[in-house]
């Protein structure tokens, strides 16, 4: 949100005017947050008729605005499809947040509803920022241009610690199945895709947009080697459905091979960075995290880590300036000033269909891992196991679509046996 109601006064000025969420005290909290926030706080206009509580919550949100106003899908993405669907009736612009699909379904459904934002003329946003990164983008030309010759082998790496709600123990609370896996939603593959598909998407489809295309199949292993993890100083048996560590091997149309490490287990080597090997050098899609990314290039196949450091087969590194000032920008800001002056200006912009492509390629690589099999686009994009058939009609009152056994325990994938769905 901060990014959104940062963008260059140029554009316009822009204000918050509603707010959903299905927990009021979460709704309460980034109120509050928000208004106290020294640089956007007078942006933040949501009167109290105007926070919204509940699954109906996104459409009252909707309602309350007008058509031509944007509208920030920031839910899990179990609820993208539905909410896309609503702004699209509404004649609302969309910025969603990656990724934006799970399965083949969801894919199908966005995809389709997408057809109806472009007859309308609206002006849809997908969270990958990393598409805007102008490190990225000038690597990305140069190596167009042929200056690591054909790109062979890429590989890309997130290997941390446990993050967010990636970890879950048996749900001893007061809240209902469906209130508690929202509220640890990166546990549940029906809600975010898991751990995979919400925190490895990134680097992922960087490389996918240095490649200037999506693998076609993936093949992968994974597995949990941890079944216990610590929440609040305790030591809890966890129940989620995620593997902690992964590796995916993706193939392109022409041959070419990309990598994908993820991990989330502490004590371990960690890294957050991907790189490209051509035919004649190789190349640092980014060095650590998201950003800045510190792109660079090299003559050879010998990678220096040090961004800092200059060795003789160096061929060229994104620049900064006085003592290694970022001058890449932010691109959390870039692709939202980009998507504000298409809709001021009625410039074309819609990256749906490449939001789509990204999550599906990513979810081919989790589920390929999930189920030990290979798995390609096409099968993934027209898979019929839905995970969340009724996620439309959810309410407060629901069952979720994923429910525990006796025991407290869900559903889990197992590779070689559960061959065709992920649990």
């Amino acid at each position: 949100m901060k990014n959104a109601l940062s963008v260059s006064g140029s554009l316009g000025p822009l204000k918050l005017h509603a707010m959903a969420d299905v927990f009021e005290d979460n709704l309460k909290r980034s109120h509050e947050t928000l208004s106290k926030d020294p640089q956007i706080g007078d942006k933040i206009d949501v009167t109290p008729e105007h926070r919204f509580v509940g699954f109906d919550g996104y459409r009252n949100a909707m309602d309350s605005l007008k058509a031509g106003d944007i509208v920030i899908l920031t839910t899990p993405v179990a609820f993208r499809w539905p909410m896309f669907e609503y702004a699209v009736e509404k004649g609302l612009h969309v910025f969603m947040e990656k990724p934006v699909t799970t399965d083949g379904f969801t894919a199908r459904k966005l995809l389709e509803i997408n057809k109806k934002a472009v007859e309308k003329n609206l002006k849809v946003g997908v969270g990958l920022m990393c598409r805007h990164c102008k490190a990225r983008n000038e690597l990305k030309k140069r190596i167009d241009d042929g200056a690591i010759g054909d790109i062979t082998f890429m590989r890309s790496y997130r290997m941390q610690g446990p993050v967010a709600t990636c970890f879950t123990p048996k749900n001893d609370t007061d809240m209902s199945e469906l209130m508690y896996q929202i509220k640890n939603f990166h546990s549940f593959l029906w809600l975010s895709g898991g751990s995979f598909s919400d925190f490895f998407i990134h680097g992922i489809d960087e490389m996918c947009m240095i490649k200037n295309d999506f693998p076609i199949e993936a093949k992968a292993v994974g597995g949990r080697h941890y079944k216990t993890m610590e929440r609040n100083g305790k030591i809890h048996v966890a129940v989620d459905q995620n593997f902690d560590s992964y590796g995916v091997e993706y193939t392109f149309k022409d041959g070419a091979k990309a990598i994908y490490e993820g991990r989330n287990m502490t004590g371990c080597h960690q890294e957050f960075a991907a790189y490209a090997h051509g035919t004649k050098g190789s190349a640092v899609i980014s060095s650590a995290s998201h950003t800045p990314a510190k792109s660079r290039l090299y003559k050879d196949q010998n990678i220096a880590l040090n961004p800092r450091g200059v060795p003789e087969n160096l061929l060229w590194s994104f620049p900064t300036g006085e003592r290694g000032a970022n001058l890449e920008g932010n691109p959390y800001e870039i692709e939202w000033e980009v998507l504000v002056n298409a809709i001021r200006e009625d410039k074309p912009h819609n990256e749906v269909e490449r939001g789509v492509a990204a999550s599906n390629v990513t979810s081919m690589g989790r589920m390929a891992a999930h189920t030990g099999q290979v798995i390609t686009y096409d099968q993934m994009l027209n898979s019929e196991f839905v995970m969340a058939a009724n996620v439309k009609d959810l309410t407060m009152d629901s069952d979720s679509p994923l429910m525990p056994d006796a025991e407290g325990k869900y559903a889990i994938p197992e590779p070689g046996i559960k061959k065709d769905r992920e649990y």
